[in-house]
């Protein structure tokens, strides 16, 4: 009896201890977010607060972000929006499509190529920038949303391993009976394997939006000067410069909370999927 009370207490004990670590983890990890949004709320001027919590509220730095004629924030957004949306098409398509074929079809070159795209994943991707950039000009693409939306898409081919992985989990005792039903390739594409992807396809649509949505380095060499078509993460950059910061802090914590918005709204339509996905997958499998 006093064994098994004094291993409950200790479990007790143990768990406790586990929700108290996790408990300071999470004011940690969600004090700098706080922080921000009061910030985004906060009507007293300047880039510094002595004060965690503001003393008087205000939802004008909102209006002012958005109707911001000298940081056209409006513009910005939408090409951002723009490129992510046709960014997350194309590189979702890209790699479904690539991830299926090397799940699924045995060719001569398909461990070269998988070894390959291993190797170049390894770089960080920076490091074409320069080149990148000289072929856009060579083409006259620089300075354009259609230039961005290639570059952001250009290395989907090389991201499979994830997708294909799980591609790999699905029977392929499910191919073989559409087969004998006279099915072609692409329609076990589209009608078997795709129907219980959920999760993958919610995972590569997310990760293939945010990339872009929150990429400076390519963006910035790119569009160069071109000011109007700079994407958020450029334009409020250039908000709280040296020059600016000032008067400009309070609006541009709140144009950190607007470019999170659309990421929390794709996630929950997504959610649903996901969902749907795991547990169809698990009883149709």
């Amino acid at each position: 009896m006093k064994s098994s009370q004094s291993a409950k207490a200790q479990r007790i004990a143990t768990n406790t201890s586990i929700y108290v670590i996790l408990t300071v983890l999470a004011i940690i990890w969600l004090f700098p977010i706080m922080w921000v949004v009061f910030t985004a709320f906060r009507a007293e001027p300047g880039s510094f607060s002595p004060n965690f919590l503001p003393k008087s509220l205000t939802f004008q730095n909102f209006i002012d972000l958005w109707n911001n004629e000298v940081y056209p924030f409006k513009t910005w957004f939408a090409n951002t929006f723009l490129v992510a949306v046709c960014t997350c098409v194309l590189s979702t398509t890209l790699t479904l499509t690539i991830s299926y074929v090397l799940s699924r079809m045995r060719f001569k070159l398909r461990k070269p190529y998988m070894n390959m795209a291993l190797v170049l994943g390894m770089f960080p991707g920076f490091m074409s920038m320069i080149a990148v950039y000289y072929v856009l000009k060579s083409v006259g693409m620089t300075q354009s949303l259609t230039a961005l939306v290639l570059v952001y898409s250009a290395g989907a081919g090389i991201n499979f391993y994830i997708c294909k992985g799980f591609f790999d989990t699905v029977p392929r005792a499910l191919d073989e009976a559409a087969k004998l039903d006279g099915a072609t390739n692409a329609q076990i594409f589209t009608k078997v394997i795709l129907p219980l992807s959920g999760p993958i396809i919610v995972y590569t649509s997310l990760m293939a939006f945010m990339a872009p949505w929150g990429d400076f380095i390519f963006a910035r060499i790119i569009m160069g000067d071109n000011y109007q078509k700079y994407t958020v993460a450029i334009g409020m950059f250039q908000m709280v410069a040296k020059d600016n910061i000032y008067a400009n802090f309070r609006q541009f914590n709140a144009g950190c909370i607007v470019i999170g918005i659309p990421i929390v709204i794709l996630f929950i339509l997504m959610q649903r999927l996901y969902v749907e996905g795991v547990t169809g997958g698990a009883v149709k499998s």
